[in-house]
């Protein structure tokens, strides 16, 4: 069985300087910029970020792709519905 590669990036915004709100408003604004497919990775040092954003994702209807820990920060990655 083929395993799943991962997401191209079509965009990164480095929020690792902003905090709550920030980091949700800048992927708010890009994703309203996306084209339906887009992949946007955020990343944050925002310990709210990994929850406020799924949920967000979730409520807008687009795809969470994951959140995944880096050194000091998340990377978290959310692909565009519409």
């Amino acid at each position: 069985m083929p395993e799943e590669s991962a997401p191209v990036i079509s965009r990164t915004i480095d929020a690792r300087g902003s905090f709550c709100p920030g980091p949700l408003m800048e992927l708010i604004r890009n994703i309203r910029e996306a084209q339906p497919g887009d992949v946007i990775a955020v990343l944050s040092a925002d310990a709210g970020s990994r929850t406020d954003i799924p949920r967000w994702v979730e409520k807008a209807g687009h795809r969470m792709v994951g959140v995944f820990p880096r050194d000091g920060y998340d990377e978290i990655v959310v692909e565009t519905l519409h």
